[in-house]
Parts: C-alpha cells; structure tokens; sequence
C-alpha cells in the first residue's frame, strides 16, 4: 500500500513538471523587461471644438520651431490657438465681440517669442498675447483693446523682445466709442510684454499719421511719459 501510493505521488509531481516545461513562454514586451509595448500610432493632437462648432484653421506660422495655428468657427466669432501638437488655448477676447480673419495671427521670432491674436469688434480692435518663455508659452492673461482699430507688434524698447503698440483716442472724460471721442486726437502706448507700459506717443490728429500705420513702428525716441 505505502510503495502504491508513493508511487502516485511521483507520478502526479512528473505531470506537473512535464506541464509546466512544455507551456509556451510569455512574449517579452519590446523595448526588455519592465517596458511597455510601443505604440505604432503618432499622438494626437487635442480635440477642440470653437463654441458649439468645429474648428477651421484661418491662419498659421512657424515660431520658435512650434506651428502656432488660428483656429475659428465659421463666423470668425469664437476662435482657439493651438500651440504644438498638445497645447490649444480659447480665446479670452471671444467674450468681446472679435471677428477673427486670416490675418488675425501676428508672430514674431527670437529669443523670446511672441504672438497677437487680433480681432475686429464694433467699437474698434481686441488683441490677446501669447509669449513664450523657456520654451513653455503661456497667454499673459490681459487683452489689448484699441478703440482706433490698431494694435501691432514691434521691438520698440530695442531689447530684443517684441512689444505691443496700442492706438487709443486721447479724450479724457468722454465714453470710449463715443462720437466726441473718436474725434478725438490719438496716440499710441506701448506696453513691454513683461513690464507692462512704458510710454506713449505725442498725440496726432488721425491714426495714419503714425509711422507705417497700420502696421505702427515706433522708436523709443518717439515715446514720453502717457498724459
């Protein structure tokens, strides 16, 4: 009886081992042990819609190695910025009334880039700025409104680094967009994407007497203290 049954017992453990040596090996993920597969398929870009529609691309640049792309609904009213291949920003001026076009998108390259998105509105023009630095680009957070129609991109600081030129009406105490104040004489601010304003223009009886209006370049010889 006892050699009977040691005899199942060695039987049953050969089965076992036999199993065990026959089953076939587990693929080993490429890359080694411990690496996940690789995918096949590039990343996607966000998916991103322009208020209740889909998205059309009206304008595109290359800056700082980047595709930076206006994207817009059809009406040119709700509008997005994809920056790369994994970052888009909605438009804060979407809330003011903008109508975007194909020359909305505004770049200029350096050590320090810097994007305008500008857009009509009824009582003049909305910029929002987008600036990169480190090679991280963020929205500065703070539109740009020129009730005369014009706000640009130029180095007017000389410091390497595009600022941003705003043409308003000078008309203390009347309602912007009003009749006395768009008869009003103009200037223009300038503003340093990181320090704000730092001067402004003498004030002229119409926007085109500013040089190279509309697309304005200033000096910093031509700024003073703003009234």
């Amino acid at each position: 009886m006892l050699f009977t049954a040691l005899l199942a017992v060695a039987v049953t453990a050969g089965v076992i081992v036999a199993v065990i040596l026959l089953r076939p090996a587990a693929p080993t993920p490429a890359g080694g042990p411990g690496v996940p597969p690789v995918s096949d398929g590039a990343p996607s870009a966000p998916s991103v819609n322009c208020g209740d529609s889909a998205c059309r691309e009206i304008g595109a640049m290359t800056v700082g190695g980047l595709p930076v792309v206006l994207l817009a609904d059809n009406a040119g009213k709700q509008g997005v910025v994809r920056i790369g291949a994994d970052t888009a920003y909605p438009l804060m001026i979407n809330d003011m009334g903008v109508t975007l076009k194909g020359d909305s998108l505004r770049c200029v390259d350096g050590a320090t880039p810097v994007c305008l998105v500008l857009g009509e509105t009824g009582g003049g023009a909305a910029g929002e700025l987008f600036v990169a630095r480190g090679g991280i680009w963020r929205d500065t957070g703070k539109p740009y409104f020129s009730d005369a129609g014009t706000v640009a991109l130029s180095d007017v600081t000389a410091d390497g680094v595009a600022d941003v030129i705003v043409v308003r009406h000078e008309c203390p105490g009347a309602q912007s967009g009003s009749a006395r104040c768009q008869a009003a004489p103009v200037l223009a601010e300038v503003y340093d994407v990181a320090r704000g304003s730092v001067g402004c223009t003498r004030r002229y009886t119409a926007p085109s007497e500013l040089r190279g209006w509309p697309d304005v370049r200033l000096t910093k010889a031509d700024l003073r203290a703003c009234p």
